[in-house]
Protein backbone atom coordinates (compact mmCIF):
# COMPACT_ATOMS: atom_id res chain seq x y z
CA UNK A 1 0.00 0.00 0.00
CA UNK A 2 1.88 3.35 -0.93
CA UNK A 3 0.52 7.06 0.17
CA UNK A 4 -0.07 9.51 -2.11
CA UNK A 5 2.51 12.46 -1.30
CA UNK A 6 1.64 15.61 -2.20
CA UNK A 7 4.54 17.19 -4.84
CA UNK A 8 4.16 20.61 -5.43
CA UNK A 9 6.33 23.49 -7.23
CA UNK A 10 6.01 27.25 -6.11
CA UNK A 11 8.11 30.33 -5.77
CA UNK A 12 10.12 31.34 -3.02
CA UNK A 13 8.34 34.85 -1.81
CA UNK A 14 10.67 35.18 1.77
CA UNK A 15 13.41 33.44 3.30
CA UNK A 16 13.78 35.71 6.92
CA UNK A 17 13.06 32.81 9.33
CA UNK A 18 15.78 30.33 9.66
CA UNK A 19 15.25 27.11 8.65
CA UNK A 20 12.14 28.52 6.91
CA UNK A 21 10.82 29.50 3.40
CA UNK A 22 7.79 30.82 2.67
CA UNK A 23 6.20 29.78 -0.84
CA UNK A 24 3.61 30.86 -3.40
CA UNK A 25 1.70 29.03 -5.32
CA UNK A 26 -0.87 30.39 -8.19
CA UNK A 27 -3.46 28.36 -10.18
CA UNK A 28 -5.94 28.83 -12.71
CA UNK A 29 -9.26 28.12 -11.93
CA UNK A 30 -12.10 28.44 -14.49
CA UNK A 31 -15.36 30.25 -13.26
CA UNK A 32 -18.34 27.72 -13.02
CA UNK A 33 -20.67 30.04 -14.65
CA UNK A 34 -18.94 32.71 -16.70
CA UNK A 35 -15.99 29.94 -17.89
CA UNK A 36 -12.86 33.03 -17.11
CA UNK A 37 -10.22 31.62 -16.02
CA UNK A 38 -9.19 33.49 -12.14
CA UNK A 39 -5.86 33.50 -10.66
CA UNK A 40 -5.83 31.90 -7.18
CA UNK A 41 -2.89 32.15 -4.71
CA UNK A 42 -1.93 30.40 -1.48
CA UNK A 43 1.03 30.63 0.86
CA UNK A 44 2.64 27.75 2.32
CA UNK A 45 5.83 28.08 5.15
CA UNK A 46 8.52 25.05 3.98
CA UNK A 47 11.08 23.75 5.99
CA UNK A 48 14.65 24.08 4.56
CA UNK A 49 16.80 22.82 6.62
CA UNK A 50 20.52 24.13 5.93
CA UNK A 51 18.87 27.32 4.62
CA UNK A 52 19.14 26.88 1.03
CA UNK A 53 16.66 28.29 -0.59
CA UNK A 54 16.87 32.18 -1.67
CA UNK A 55 14.20 34.65 -2.95
CA UNK A 56 12.63 34.44 -6.50
CA UNK A 57 14.07 30.34 -6.62
CA UNK A 58 11.78 28.21 -8.01
CA UNK A 59 11.39 25.26 -5.76
CA UNK A 60 9.75 21.40 -5.43
CA UNK A 61 8.05 20.50 -2.11
CA UNK A 62 6.74 17.60 -0.26
CA UNK A 63 3.99 17.27 2.37
CA UNK A 64 5.27 15.86 5.79
CA UNK A 65 3.90 15.42 9.32
CA UNK A 66 3.80 18.78 11.39
CA UNK A 67 7.08 20.14 12.30
CA UNK A 68 4.97 23.33 13.49
CA UNK A 69 2.03 25.07 14.08
CA UNK A 70 1.96 26.14 10.81
CA UNK A 71 4.81 24.25 9.06
CA UNK A 72 3.64 21.15 7.05
CA UNK A 73 6.13 20.89 4.01
CA UNK A 74 9.39 19.85 3.59
CA UNK A 75 11.91 21.24 0.98
CA UNK A 76 12.37 18.44 -1.58
CA UNK A 77 14.98 20.34 -4.31
CA UNK A 78 15.75 23.51 -6.35
CA UNK A 79 14.35 23.86 -9.37
CA UNK A 80 15.48 27.26 -10.57
CA UNK A 81 17.44 30.12 -9.69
Amino acid sequence: MTKNIKVLKGLVISNKMDKTCTILIERFVKHKVYGKFIKRNIKFKVHDEHNVCKLGDVIEISECKPISKTKFWKFVKLVRK
